[in-house]
């Protein structure tokens, strides 16, 4: 019973440890409304920026808990104890969160390659071209990269329902949830609605601003490239001494001992203590949304 009670412990340490290095979910805690709609605008945002907005729970569950019971299996396979499979099926069952935060990260970089491009477009469209703003937005959507057009269509939809140019530059503001996205329809919604000459001027300014923070963290994950690879030995190299130990001599039977079980949990624990904090001091500082509704 007491080794159930730690390993359920330990369980809930290491999936409150992940979920705010990686989701910054803050626990269970008495907050304002007004810190309770921000944090729940953070994480749809996260979703929608993962692309995970209309995934359904239950899957998202099921597959949580597939992997976290495979985890456990393959633990207690290896060191014939509760305890630590308990903990590795919690850590497992992290996974899939890991895999949508890459996810969202390859879909942003995604989206931050392309804004030149599409603001590129988007001048020549309203300057050289004649284009109006609706026109030349909606133009430039059609040829956008497949992360970002649903978002323009779902734009475009709402245009055609209701020629509401500020309704429609939220639909997208919701749909692409980016702070580029943001500045953009901002600029937009202010030339289309007031006029003036200068949109050319601001979309070029525009422009250079994000080809040097694309350039910049470009760079910066280059010189990462080393860090990440060997980041991977962390999660690695323990398995393969564990398996190693366990093939030598009295290994596996050392690991059922309570002292051993002990020792397996502490070392579990390090592990997963080294991943998160390798991976939280290589994170580039992700902008924040400004003109969000």
């Amino acid at each position: 019973m007491t080794g159930l009670v730690l390993a359920l412990l330990a369980g809930t340490g290491a999936y409150l440890v992940f979920t705010d290095v990686v989701l910054g979910w803050q626990g269970l805690r008495v907050q304002g409304a007004g810190r309770a709609r921000r944090r729940r605008s953070r994480q749809r945002d996260w979703l929608v920026q993962a692309g995970l907005a209309d995934l359904p729970l239950r899957e998202l569950l099921a597959v949580v808990a597939a992997l976290g019971l495979l985890g456990a299996l393959s633990a207690y396979a290896v060191f014939g104890g509760l305890l630590p499979a308990v903990v590795t099926g919690v850590f497992a069952a992290t996974f899939p969160l890991a895999s949508y935060r890459r996810r969202r990260i390859a879909r942003r970089a995604a989206a931050m390659d392309a804004w030149p491009r599409l603001l590129e477009e988007l001048r020549i469209l309203t300057s050289s071209l004649g284009r109006s703003i609706p026109q030349a937005l909606f133009e430039v959507g059609r040829r956008a990269p497949d992360e970002l057009r649903p978002a323009f269509v779902a734009a475009h939809r709402e245009w055609l329902l209701s020629t509401d140019f500020a309704r429609t530059l939220q639909v997208l503001k919701s749909q692409l949830a980016d702070p580029t996205a943001d500045a953009v329809c901002e600029t937009l919604l202010v030339a289309h609605e007031v006029g003036g000459t200068d949109l050319d001027r601001r979309l070029e300014a525009l422009i250079d601003d994000r080809i040097q923070d694309t350039q910049g963290r470009k760079d910066a994950r280059a010189r990462q490239a080393g860090a990440r690879f060997a980041r991977r030995f962390v999660l690695i190299v323990p398995a393969g001494m564990a398996l190693a130990g366990m093939s030598v001599g009295t290994g596996r039977a050392a690991y059922q001992t309570p002292t051993g079980q002990v020792l397996v949990v502490v070392a579990i624990a390090l592990v997963i203590a080294c991943w998160v904090w390798a991976g939280r001091i290589m994170q580039l500082p992700e902008e924040e949304r400004v003109f969000d509704a």
